[in-house]
């Protein structure tokens, strides 16, 4: 390890910390007064540091989004002749719009399971095959087929893979035609509870600006509790249960529930402008070849639709990964020699509203991707301590596992993969905006052999955080009970990573057979 990274402390990272997850910056919203504050701590941080503007003469990239307030309805029917359901809005589910409109309505709609709503021909799985889906509403299970029946012959076993993701199904009900998806929340396949569903789907949202202003998405896009399907299905006189299990077959066919359902929407759409953070410190051999930082900046901002005013300060996440930023920029400016490639350091918007920041930039490059070595994303950091092990997401897809399993061994810790492959981290954080263009792209997280407690009561603590605070307004910071000894393990790790790859003049590269090689080699062949 380089001396430099003993200067990274838990002083530095808290401070850091306090200041960003405080309630003077509301919640780090974007295109908010809290974004105002954080983009201009940022930067006044970074200009301390040393680190000159990142996108020619500015600090910033503009990241155009377009702002949705609506209004939703409170209920939704399902209901046939002989039933009537009522459905309670964010108790029951939850439904918008990314149609940039005015108002849209899904009017006597017909709900039919599609399954899994999963095409995907490399496995032989089509739940859509033969089904027409104009005019109707298909409700569709989160995850895929192989983390229910933990085949490791189907899909990929336990481990997510994309077509699990919620993102995923939204755009494969657009592309079949269908008026509306709803997809069924389940906490353990989903990763998380329906409080951060609830959270994370209703209030101000934000989506990139689209040419075709969305029409071609789905009219209706939304989520249904596990609790609510069952009392639809029941109604249409199907067991839901027997419907899941069926649903984990290739021969699985659709099921028309019915049922119908109308909902409405109504908009205020608002041009939004928010922003990216750009700073670099510049090589002295290779200047031209970056390592980039990322960390999205953002978080939930304010809501104040109830009785209580009601802040998310978004302190773990993801206040801490960019402290952890900072301190590296600090680090790298101190070393007494310039590292031979340059450091990009990246704080991205709106990560929390589906990657946003990071999807522009990599859409709309300030330095070609074919120069960027490599991506390293730092996201909701080790608040309980020292760990043994060190966690890469998607293990084994690139060679950048090798460099961390290098510094991992120096810090005395070793690698493993994700020991939840079903919550399908490596799709929701910002590296995989990079690695769909072919950047090699690491995310890593926290351990979860604690060096004093063990495994057992770490996996028990995380568990508990993520229900009681993810995506809440109690992701605060607690000097108290946080504990950033690991935070500055990783941070540690982090810089030194960055570190051998700036002093390096080779290029990582994905692994054979992974999705992003042939879009890497043919960047590197031009």
């Amino acid at each position: 390890m380089h001396p430099i990274t003993d200067s990274i402390t838990s002083d530095n990272l808290s401070r850091h910390i306090r200041t960003l997850a405080s309630d003077e910056f509301e919640g780090r919203a974007p295109s908010s007064p809290g974004e105002e504050k954080t983009l201009e701590y940022l930067i006044d941080r970074f200009k301390e540091y040393g680190c000159q503007p990142g996108n020619g003469k500015s600090y910033l990239q503009e990241v155009p989004l377009v702002k949705f307030e609506s209004d939703y309805d409170e209920t939704m029917p399902a209901r046939n002749d002989s039933t009537a359901l009522t459905l309670k809005f964010k108790k029951e589910f939850v439904a918008s719009t990314r149609q940039m409109v005015s108002s849209v309505m899904l009017q006597n709609s017909e709900l039919v399971f599609a399954g899994y709503g999963i095409v995907a021909p490399e496995y032989n799985w089509n739940d859509y095959e033969g089904l027409d889906v104009a005019d109707k509403t298909v409700v569709v299970l989160v995850n895929d087929p192989g983390f229910a029946t933990e085949n490791p012959d189907l899909f990929n076993g336990r481990a997510m893979t994309y077509y699990g993701r919620w993102t995923y199904k939204f755009e494969e009900a657009s592309r079949q035609g269908a008026a509306g998806i709803l997809i069924v929340h389940e906490t353990e396949p989903a990763g998380y509870p329906w409080e951060v569903v609830e959270n994370s789907f209703t209030g101000p949202q934000f989506y990139m600006e689209s040419r075709d202003k969305n029409l071609s998405r789905t009219t209706i896009e939304g989520w249904l509790s596990v609790e609510a399907t069952k009392k639809v299905f029941q109604a249409a006189g199907q067991d839901f249960d027997s419907l899941k299990s069926k649903a984990t077959k290739p021969d699985f066919t659709p099921v028309h529930l019915d049922l119908r359902t109308s909902y409405s929407v109504r908009n205020t759409i608002i041009p939004s402008q928010s922003h990216n953070v750009l700073a670099s410190l510049h090589g002295s051999d290779r200047s031209d070849e970056y390592i980039i930082y990322t960390a999205h900046w953002d978080h939930f901002g304010i809501d104040e639709s109830g009785d209580e005013r009601k802040i998310f300060n978004g302190a773990r996440d993801n206040a801490s990964g960019l402290a952890a930023m900072l301190e590296i920029a600090r680090a790298f400016s101190e070393l007494p020699e310039k590292p031979k490639r340059s450091i990009l350091f990246m704080p991205v918007t709106a990560e929390e509203r589906g990657l946003l920041g990071s999807q522009y930039y990599a859409a709309h490059p300030v330095l070609p991707l074919k120069k960027s070595v490599a991506v390293i994303n730092m996201d909701a950091l080790n608040i309980w301590g020292e760990t043994n092990d060190v966690t890469v997401i998607g293990h084994g897809n690139s060679e950048l596992d090798g460099i961390v399993e290098q510094v991992a061994e120096d810090q005395g810790r070793y690698v493993r993969p994700d020991p939840e492959p079903e919550k399908g981290r490596f799709y929701r954080m910002d590296h995989f905006s990079f690695a769909k263009q072919g950047v090699p792209a690491l995310a890593t997280e926290h351990g979860v052999e604690h060096a004093e407690h063990g495994e057992e009561w770490m996996l028990e603590e995380i568990d508990a955080w993520t229900e009681e605070h993810y995506h809440k307004p109690s992701d605060v910071f607690d000097e108290e009970s946080w504990d950033l000894a690991g935070a500055v393990q990783d941070t540690q790790m982090y810089f030194q990573i960055g570190y051998l790859l700036s002093q390096s003049d080779e290029y990582p590269n994905w692994c054979e057979g992974t999705e992003f090689r042939s879009v890497r080699d043919a960047m590197l062949e031009k």
